[in-house]
């Protein structure tokens, strides 16, 4: 197995990794940032976001849509400054985590239902954003849901049950809905965080405890495993053809050890290329 290369240090917390424009983007959620990152190591600050959590994705129309944690969704102006388009608070005013956009513009989001490292774990759930403006909750009892993926059809969204140890999957209905939730794999001790689809329909997940990124197949056959000196937050397949493994990695204590600049970008060489969103 190819080394792991590190590309870039100084990180606080990674996380919402995409690989855009030939780049690595990333939110820094430490140092509320959204910074990229080229292949040579070289970095920029591309967005400043006062929030902890939050997450980004693009629209099919290629603007930029952040989701903050107190329950914001913006979207990027002409100008870079960020306008508040939807307030999700009426849905729950606990931390959202993790956005997708599908192929039809369907913006995900999910809530994890709790007050995380001050209170006792409670179900979450997933809402939707669909392009005519509506919000709704269309998925419920979700424990810790976290990383979110599209298939490149649209059909399936795969999201990561990190306090349930599996991946779970819907179905997407023609007007955003989802049913058909099934157990898409069992990961037994793994702990998903962040995760990408690649082009053999396996998913890579980012392991936070176990401080690993592992490749999965539908039911939970592990084909491959990444092995890291620190916790896994989440990982990206991009790079020209698609099959580099960026994993955000970075030392975990709790909530107290948020603030040490310990994250680092890696990538490592992967059997299959990127598919799917993000």
């Amino acid at each position: 197995m190819s080394e792991l290369r590190t590309l870039l240090t100084g990180v606080v917390l990674g996380e919402s990794p995409r690989w855009h424009d030939d780049r690595l983007w990333f939110s820094d959620w430490g140092a509320q940032e959204v910074l990229t990152v080229d292949l040579a190591g070289k970095s920029e600050t591309v967005l400043r976001v006062p929030a902890f959590p939050f997450s980004f994705d693009w629209l099919p129309d290629g603007q930029l849509v952040v989701v903050l944690g107190d329950g914001l969704l913006q979207s990027q102006a002409a100008d870079g400054s960020l306008e508040t388009q939807v307030d999700l608070t009426g849905l729950s005013v606990q931390p959202w985590n993790e956005i997708v956009v599908d192929g039809r513009g369907n913006i995900y989001l999910n809530n994890i239902g709790f007050a995380f490292g001050s209170e006792e774990p409670a179900p979450g759930f997933v809402a939707v954003v669909t392009p005519a403006g509506e919000v709704r909750q269309v998925a419920a009892d979700l424990m810790f849901p976290n990383g979110m993926a599209v298939t490149p059809d649209d059909s399936t969204l795969i999201v990561a049950e990190s306090y349930a140890n599996q991946l779970t999957a819907f179905d997407i209905e023609a007007d955003g809905s989802l049913s058909n939730r099934r157990v898409w794999a069992d990961l037994g001790d793994g702990y998903p965080d962040g995760i990408t689809l690649d082009a053999e329909g396996a998913v890579w997940y980012a392991d936070v405890p176990n401080k690993r990124c592992v490749r999965v197949r539908e039911g939970g056959e592990v084909l491959q495993t990444v092995e890291v000196d620190r916790g896994c937050f989440a990982c990206m397949l991009g790079g020209p053809d698609g099959s580099t493994l960026f994993i955000l990695a970075a030392e975990w204590r709790g909530p107290d050890s948020i603030g040490d600049p310990t994250g680092q970008v890696l990538t490592i060489p992967a059997p299959a290329a990127h598919a799917g969103r993000p």
